[in-house]
């Protein structure tokens, strides 16, 4: 069996479409779909169902997909074993992280890591979403509730705090807001309740009764650039607010304590590349843990 089409198989697998897997892989379309023909022909088995929206798994596909991801393991394994010979540290490392952290602090910080490895390759992902270890979504996946499932590698990275915000020319025009009672009838900026991937994102409910109105941003950068520019109230990360003086903090005893978890696969967590990312997010985590958490 030809474990580079069994390869680009697993990615067409995890990715769920040819195309998606094609970009992934650096490869053109028509060669992925031409690999993954050749490898059906070779088996004499139909590992994929083809749609126009994408691919899915048959019975024959799934126990492919098992057993090369066993496979896929051992050789990182191996692989970590003898690259923990050399001294370089290379190869790509992709960390996925909410859009909060990743922006507002692992973006400022991991240029310095990428600089002195110039063999290292680090892609920072900052969105608002999820990460699939097992999918190879991520290398290392910042999340905002503790995993509980998976062949996982976990450790609280550090605990985090948000408040409510408002910008200076906002109260200037409005109003101050001197207790929870003044919120009434004040434009709250929010998360889109679509977006919502984490149960730790319920602290908008807290204050979302007393303000109505809403405006609704798919991001931490979009809410705290809202807020800024004046246009109503916000809950806020403590971290990156600091970073505006003309942000004012509101309601001092309105205070939300939230955890970020790091977390790698169990197949890649060995690799030197992959502990030197995971050793220096921790490190910088752990020196900046007095910005994070505010008093």
């Amino acid at each position: 069996m030809d474990w580079e089409r069994v390869r680009i198989f697993l990615e067409v697998a995890r990715a769920g479409q040819i195309l998606k897997a094609s970009k992934r892989l650096r490869l053109n379309h028509a060669t992925v779909a031409r690999q993954l023909t050749a490898l059906e022909k070779g088996l004499n088995a139909k590992l994929l169902e083809r749609h126009v929206s994408g691919c899915t798994l048959t019975l024959a596909g799934e126990a492919l997909v098992a057993a090369a991801e066993r496979a896929e393991s051992e050789l990182l394994k191996v692989g970590a074993s003898i690259g923990g010979a050399t001294e370089a540290i290379t190869g790509t490392v992709r960390v996925g992280a909410p859009d909060g952290l990743g922006n507002y602090f692992l973006a400022s910080r991991l240029g310095a890591l990428a600089a002195r490895h110039p063999g290292l390759v680090i892609q920072l992902v900052p969105l608002p979403r999820t990460f699939s270890l097992s999918r190879r979504e991520a290398d290392i996946a910042i999340t905002l509730d503790e995993p509980k499932q998976g062949r996982l590698i976990v450790s609280k990275l550090t605990d985090y705090t948000l408040s409510v915000y408002a910008a200076q020319s906002y109260l200037s025009r409005e109003g101050e807001i001197k207790s929870q009672s003044d919120l009434a009838g004040r434009l709250f900026v929010t998360h889109v309740e679509d977006f919502v991937y984490s149960r730790a994102l319920d602290y908008a409910s807290a204050l979302g009764r007393l303000m109505s109105r809403r405006y609704e941003c798919g991001s931490v950068v979009a809410q705290i650039e809202a807020v800024r520019s004046g246009h109503g109230i916000g809950i806020l990360h403590d971290y990156a607010a600091r970073n505006y003086p003309e942000l004012q903090r509101l309601l001092p005893k309105v205070r939300f304590v939230r955890s970020y978890w790091l977390t790698s696969h169990s197949d890649t967590h060995e690799t030197r590349r992959v502990q030197e990312v995971r050793r220096f997010i921790t490190t910088s985590v752990k020196a900046a843990r007095i910005d994070l958490e505010m008093d």
